[in-house]
């Protein structure tokens, strides 16, 4: 799936250059964790999937075990987002189409917040690097969806694991050249007293290959 575009009205080049800048910083490591359920106006993603992060299954350990939930039918997460008024104007003016009518956006369903219906993440990408570029977590109230979590500093990208939402963002340190970020952040968070709270964080350094000369053999 890939990035979201959907603004009604255009922006100016100057607001435009920030979310462009991420973009294309993180362009390079787009495929260290992002891995495209499906592509699609509705989107078809896994249900509660994705491998587990060391922090966020810890966590889930000592969680209680979810009351199951029904899956809902034929949700359309292009118009969530595009319909959504929390969601910034930059990500709206990324959603659209990568080919035809299929739209860059991963769709996973699963019970984070205890509800009778499974809850819906959605995560929107670029259409040719797969770079995250906002993560947003919909709740069913009241016969609609709600928005109850949104993280919209690429790169980002959100999954479910066992019950928790384990958002992932890769981090630049002064000096990184844009294709070599210098680690990630894996933030846990779980749904407490009616909104999501953080429970766990792990931050990963990536390894620096140093470009020293090879030893010359004595003798």
């Amino acid at each position: 799936m890939r990035g979201l575009t959907g603004g009604e009205s255009d922006r100016s080049d100057r607001n435009r250059e920030p979310l462009q800048a991420a973009i294309t910083a993180a362009a390079g490591f787009a495929a260290l964790g992002l891995f495209l359920a499906s592509c699609g106006a509705g989107g078809t993603g896994a249900r509660d999937e994705g491998p587990a992060h060391s922090d966020s299954a810890a966590g889930a350990a000592a969680s209680p075990a979810a009351s199951p939930s029904r899956t809902p039918d034929g949700v359309n997460a292009v118009k969530l987002v595009k319909d959504d008024p929390s969601v910034s104007a930059e990500v709206k003016h990324e959603l659209k189409p990568c080919v035809a009518d299929e739209y860059p956006v991963d769709v996973s369903y699963g019970n984070l917040t205890g509800g009778p219906d499974d809850d819906v993440v959605v995560n929107v990408l670029t259409c040719g690097d797969a770079v995250g570029v906002g993560s947003y977590v919909y709740r069913e109230e009241r016969g609609r969806y709600e928005n109850v979590f949104k993280a919209e500093e690429p790169p980002v990208y959100a999954e479910i694991d066992r019950g928790d939402l384990v958002v992932t963002k890769q981090v630049y340190e002064k000096g990184d050249p844009v294709s070599s970020p210098s680690g990630e952040n894996v933030i846990t968070y779980r749904w407490t007293s009616g909104r999501f709270t953080e429970k766990y964080r792990t931050h990963n350094d990536y390894g620096k290959v140093a470009d020293a000369p090879s030893p010359v053999p004595s003798g």
